[in-house]
């Protein structure tokens, strides 16, 4: 089944940038997140084409190679979504050579030791993580050296032979028409050595997998969308090449009382109808405590009421948000006999005084009056 254009699932334009493909990112994973939807294997997929679809056009080169080759580009090595490698210099342009050095800045293809492949991991944090910060501990699958090797892939633990074909370059040059291109070495796959004798451990690799904890400092402020670099924290490279970075991703989890949209937060209130009527005081939850809320009297459904100063701090700087409630009148349900006819003594009594109690309804219906008479 072929994949949907990961412009079409974010629902931006090609020319979107960052800043636009977050929101477009945030919005649906608020909407499909798994929380939201237990058991709805469809918000899932959703949920996770969304997640595959902002990780590749928010890096550089994964979006530059999915412009030009589209899904067919990604799977030849531009990388996926979910936890893995991200592709790293030496993945994708082995494969093609320098018909990809525009691309990739002459990066991998070019022979020699390559560097180790960038690593991303989805970090789901609460609200209160996100707003104030945390420290997190993470464990993550990644490829390192051989210890029966010491990373050279060959049993006696010495270095590998050279490569016969390229002789150490780890580049072939071939002739197609009148072009000659260059390409990473079939025989060595650019490595420029070649294994006759493998480490049984690693059956040659030079490297094993192995599980790692990581210490993740998460500054306050941050959002769904935001990603943290983990300098060196990636795949370990050749021998003699650096490692590749790991980006831990946020995804905040959806909160039982507050929706967050940039630095404010915003909730919903119900109150009672006599609250409504009468006004009061009613207590609201903040992220850092209660507030006392001041209800004015004949309240309308639907008011918002603003809390300055109670929402967030972006970890990009600005001043602290607002808290911005609105709130629901309630109506009163099962009622007994007696207060069902305090209501309608109570509604009688609103009766022939021209809506000066009920403004919204009498102009509602003086404007169907009118419609009416028109008909």
């Amino acid at each position: 089944m072929s994949k949907r254009d990961y412009y079409e699932v974010l629902g931006v334009g090609k020319d979107a940038g960052d800043d636009e493909l977050k929101k477009a990112y945030r919005k649906l994973a608020m909407k499909f997140h798994p929380d939201r939807n237990p058991g709805d294997h469809t918000a899932e997929e959703k949920f996770k084409e969304a997640n595959e679809a902002y990780e590749v056009l928010t890096d550089a080169n994964k979006r530059a190679v999915y412009d030009k080759y589209g899904h067919e580009g990604m799977q030849r090595g531009g990388g996926g979504g979910g936890f893995g490698d991200f592709g790293g210099a030496g993945g994708f342009s082995d494969l093609f050579g320098d018909v990809f050095s525009d691309i990739f800045g002459g990066g991998g293809g070019r022979g020699g030791p390559r560097r180790g492949a960038d690593l991303r991991f989805v970090m789901e944090l609460s609200l209160e993580q996100a707003v104030f910060g945390s420290t997190e501990n993470i464990r993550i699958p990644t490829m390192d050296d051989c210890s029966d090797c010491k990373g050279h892939g060959t049993a006696n633990g010495k270095k590998p032979s050279e490569c016969s074909t390229c002789h150490g370059s780890g580049q072939v040059r071939m002739r197609q028409g009148p072009f000659v291109m260059q390409q990473s070495c079939p025989h060595c796959r650019g490595r420029g050595v070649v294994v006759t004798d493998p480490c049984k451990t690693c059956r040659g690799a030079g490297k094993v997998r192995r599980e790692k904890t990581l210490e993740v400092k998460i500054p306050p402020g941050v959002d769904t969308g935001d990603r943290i670099r983990l300098s060196g924290e990636g795949e370990r490279g050749d021998t003699g090449a650096p490692p590749g970075d790991l980006y831990v991703q946020i995804n905040v989890k959806p909160h039982e009382i507050f929706e967050r949209e940039g630095s404010d937060l915003f909730c919903t209130i119900p109150i009672s109808l006599v609250t409504a009527t009468l006004g009061g005081d009613q207590e609201v939850p903040t992220l850092t405590g209660k507030e006392s809320l001041h209800i004015g009297e004949g309240t309308q459904n639907g008011k918002q009421f603003k809390l300055r100063g109670k929402g967030v701090k972006s970890v990009r700087g600005g001043p602290v948000g607002d808290l911005i409630c609105t709130v629901v009148v309630e109506t009163p349900v099962k009622l007994n006999k007696q207060q069902k006819e305090l209501l309608r003594q109570f509604g009688d009594s609103l009766q022939g005084e021209g809506g000066r109690h009920t403004p919204e309804t009498s102009s509602w219906l003086g404007k169907a009056k009118k419609f009416f008479e028109k008909a």
